[in-house]
């Protein structure tokens, strides 16, 4: 809850959550706090959230995103992703939250009969409902962007992908920029947005290669704002994390200098295609990136 107020306080005013996280609730509380002491009003808020793997099947769909705003204390999301285009065996409320990749079995199930389509359907009703005012994707390749665009009601507004100097995903970027789809990076930091969760993987660290600290050194700004002024010159939207009050205020603090064309450059060319959040290390069958 502190973490989400001090945020506020530092003039952040966007906030991605999820089910998977299982803060839903703490971050709802820290933007409570803040209405109520006048700082902000709730229009003044944008809240992401996502639906999980658990919940892809029509008649789910909505009973998730009902308690989903209920933990955020809201009557409704700003933005609503599908969280991976992978459907999981069903596993209710009761018996498990947050939710997660293996079932109570301890167990990963991917299951077959859920279509994506069905799993959209069933997102845009969201829409008709007022319970979500946009909704996108999240972890989508450019096939199945593609194939959501051909039958959708309401188009995906916004894909929510890896993105970083070391997976920077170019042609992704150019066919969101066609259909007019606005593009959230995550994973800003590459390996340090992973390192609490083991999951950084064996490259060097972004904040400590020589080309990032060079240029960091050059526009006399820290390596992490280097790597959000990086994704924001190619206009994408970040949503950089930290429980640090000061790094907090860093991070925001990234629209009031300019990378050269030849830093920007220097920076795309570290690219190794190298993905962190990648499901199929989980199980085979989840290989929405192959």
């Amino acid at each position: 809850m502190q973490t989400v107020y001090n945020a506020i306080k530092a003039g952040y005013r966007l906030f991605d959550g999820a089910a998977d996280y299982g803060n839903e609730k703490e971050c709802g509380e820290g933007i409570h706090r803040a209405i109520s002491e006048g700082l902000v009003k709730r229009e003044d808020i944008f809240i992401t959230s996502k639906i999980w793997n658990t919940f892809h099947k029509r008649e789910n769909v909505r009973i998730f995103a009902k308690y989903q705003l209920t933990l955020w204390g809201i009557d409704h999301f700003d933005l609503l992703l599908v969280h991976f285009p992978c459907s999981l065996e069903h596993v209710p409320i009761k018996d498990a939250f947050p939710p997660g990749w293996f079932g109570l079995d301890g167990k990963c199930h991917p299951v077959r009969g859920v279509p994506f389509s069905e799993t959209w359907g069933a997102m845009e009703e969201l829409v008709d409902a007022g319970l979500a005012k946009n909704i996108g994707v999240s972890n989508v390749a450019g096939a199945l962007l593609n194939d959501i665009i051909s039958y959708a009601k309401y188009e995906p507004q916004v894909l929510q992908v890896e993105i970083h100097p070391y997976l920077t995903q170019e042609s992704l970027i150019e066919l969101c920029k066609h259909y007019d789809i606005a593009i959230t990076a995550y994973c800003s930091f590459g390996p340090a947005s992973w390192a609490e969760l083991n999951m950084h993987g064996h490259v060097a660290s972004l904040f400590e290669h020589g080309t990032i600290q060079e240029i960091a050194k050059e526009t006399s700004k820290t390596e992490a704002q280097v790597l959000l002024r990086w994704a924001l010159q190619q206009g994408l939207a970040v949503i950089p994390k930290s429980s640090n009050a000061e790094r907090l205020t860093q991070n925001f603090q990234v629209s009031s200098f300019e990378l050269s064309a030849e830093q920007m450059k220097k920076i795309s060319a570290l690219n190794i295609n190298y993905r962190m959040n990648d499901p199929q290390g989980i199980h085979p069958a989840l290989g929405i990136f192959a």
